[in-house]
């Protein structure tokens, strides 16, 4: 960043937010720095932390060899540790360059030919400093002999190894694309090797070293940790190629843990960079298990404002495919409709189980009660508790109610029902067809946001506290409210192009059809503003009138269980806030 000198102190654009007009200022004199703007502040060491994401012992090391300065060791053994460590980070930096000058030779055109096959540019194959290890038994070995590497240091930086039998020592890649794997700070540390043959494992990582803690590192950490400052997040993927195909198409913020399911170590690693990092996953049911594994592992963990978010794929994609045929736009819009950890533990244990009994109703909660005894920190337990209390209120009080006008269907007096019913779904009700309903009603809220898109900004924050009962319709609404945040200024033709070229262009047509034009003209293009903006108030009012009725019903339930005066004057609230916004 570039700093000027305003009188005692230097001013510059805050590192930590978008801005124009400079508001970052540094106090040379009282060694701090102070934005003024987002209210960042304090001194070289947590800037450097901030900044490049480092612990506080990486940020002093790093700090005192920008100065020319050793860092004191505690002990004996420590200095010969980080001896050691120093050394070896020159053995692997050595071996990583033979690895790549192997790549450009002839033994290594079938690995080349591998990488170009993937779609990957000679200049991403530079940046990524991607590398082949020939078959040829003991090359390493004998090549870094030459240069002055002893074999100590080789097994030690786990790139050889000495068979358990005796024998030759051999080399621990062979025949395999090498894949360099560097630490917060960009030394090469590592390295994960894909098989060209059919042999087995298909990857293989290095082995634990001095330098090398699988469960504490992250390919491609340093240049995800510099691009999400600027993208606002950190994308997790399954594997190497992964995040080579999704850097080279314009997302260069993603990392993958190195063979094994994400570690607490990596989930506080990925804090460092971002609030919210997305972890992908498949669509599949294999998917949804592993989201859950990362979900599970991250409950002890969180903490105000940190969190994970969770995007499953496409059935029969992986990011590499996904970003290839949609896109970068196409995979941002995705990653727009992430479902948060909260969702994640909800489906899990709500899924397909019955809940139609006292005891399978009292077995559910549970169950949920369970899992949240995980969460440390007891601001966000609480938080989840009443989140997850008022989800299971309105999965019970669902099950409770049986046609009629009821909460769950959706608009049922008012404009969108009463005298106006036949109009908005003809032929619906007299089927019975409840859910088709529901389903067309929706549509007519997208078609309206889709069709008169100046009304988003003064309704996002009710928006987003909806939640569709069709899952197609839902994510469409989140990716319109999520581009809504990001372009203030929309208009029509702009939001149905994004959503086409982001692959909702069947869903997308649905909404935008004659027949939900018919039912509903405020939702047509050629309808008035004044009368569109008027449905959506309405709209979104019935919405809140649901969840105050709900919440009432079931503190009802709660004073007839426990008639206490607190629980007496919650429901009297609930009763005044209902009659505010209109009776059913």
């Amino acid at each position: 960043m570039r700093l000027i000198r305003r009188g005692r102190e230097f001013t510059g654009l805050c590192p930590f937010h978008n801005e124009k007009t400079p508001s970052f200022t540094v106090n040379d004199e009282k060694a701090f720095y102070h934005c003024f703007g987002c209210g960042q502040h304090g001194d070289v060491i947590s800037f450097a932390m901030e900044t490049d994401g480092l612990s506080f012992p990486e940020a002093v090391e790093w700090l005192a060899a920008q100065a020319g300065l050793q860092v004191p060791q505690s002990s004996p053994e420590e200095r010969e540790r980080a001896k050691v460590r120093s050394t070896l980070y020159d053995v692997v930096e050595q071996v990583c360059a033979w690895y790549q000058d192997q790549l450009a030779q002839p033994g290594g055109r079938e690995a080349y030919n591998y990488l170009r096959g993937r779609g990957f540019t000679d200049e991403t194959i530079e940046r990524f400093r991607l590398g082949f290890a020939p078959d040829g038994r003991g090359k390493l070995l004998k090549s870094m002999g030459g240069r002055g590497l002893r074999q100590d240091q080789l097994v030690e930086a786990g790139l050889i190894k000495m068979p358990e039998n005796g024998g030759n020592p051999r080399d621990y890649f062979f025949n395999r694309v090498i894949f360099p794997i560097n630490d917060s700070r960009g030394r090469v540390i590592a390295f994960g090797g894909r098989i060209l043959s059919d042999g087995q494992p298909k990857y293989l990582n290095s082995p634990e070293t001095p330098l090398f803690h699988k469960g504490r590192s992250l390919y491609n950490f340093t240049m995800a940790r510099e691009a999400s400052r600027e993208l606002g997040t950190v994308i997790v993927v399954e594997g190497y190629t992964d995040v080579i195909a999704l850097a080279q198409a314009g997302l260069p913020n993603s990392v993958a843990p190195l063979g094994t399911a994400l570690t607490e170590d990596q989930i506080r690693l990925l804090w460092r960079v971002a609030n919210e990092p997305v972890l992908c996953f498949d669509g599949d049911n294999a998917g949804a298990r592993a989201a859950l594994r990362a979900a599970e592992r991250a409950l002890p963990l969180l903490q105000p404002g940190k969190t994970l978010r969770f995007m499953a794929l496409p059935a029969g994609e992986d990011p590499d495919t996904l970003v290839k045929a949609r896109g970068a736009e196409g995979f941002r819009t995705l990653l727009a409709g992430a479902h948060q950890l909260v969702d994640v533990i909800w489906k899990a244990e709500v899924g397909s189980a019955k809940h139609d009994t006292p005891e399978r109703k009292a077995d559910l909660e549970r169950r949920i009660n369970a899992r949240l005894a995980h969460i440390g920190d007891s601001g966000v337990k609480h938080h989840y508790q009443e989140t997850l209390r008022m989800r299971l209120r309105d999965l019970f009080s669902a099950g409770r109610r049986a046609g009629g006008n009821r909460p769950g269907n959706r608009y049922a007096s008012g404009r969108f029902g009463g005298a106006n019913r036949q109009e908005i779904a003809p032929g619906l009700r007299a089927r019975g067809d409840i859910g088709a309903m529901k389903v067309q009603q929706e549509r007519m809220l997208v078609a309206t946001l889709v069709n008169h898109p100046d009304l988003l900004s003064d309704s996002l924050e009710a928006l987003n506290e909806i939640s569709l009962q069709s899952k197609e319709l839902d994510t469409l609404l989140r990716v319109i409210l999520n581009l809504a945040v990001t372009r203030p200024v929309l208009d029509t033709k702009e939001l149905q192009r994004h959503l086409i070229q982001s692959g909702y262009e069947t869903p997308l047509g649905q909404v935008l059809h004659r027949q939900v034009y018919r039912q509903a003209s405020f939702a047509a293009p050629d309808a008035t503003v004044a009368d569109a903006r008027a449905a959506l108030e309405e709209i979104l009012a019935r919405y809140r009138r649901e969840r105050l009725f709900a919440d009432r019903v079931a503190a009802k339930e709660e004073l007839a269980d426990d008639n206490n005066e607190m629980k007496s004057k919650k429901l009297l609230e609930l009763v005044r806030e209902e009659s505010g916004v209109g009776g059913l």
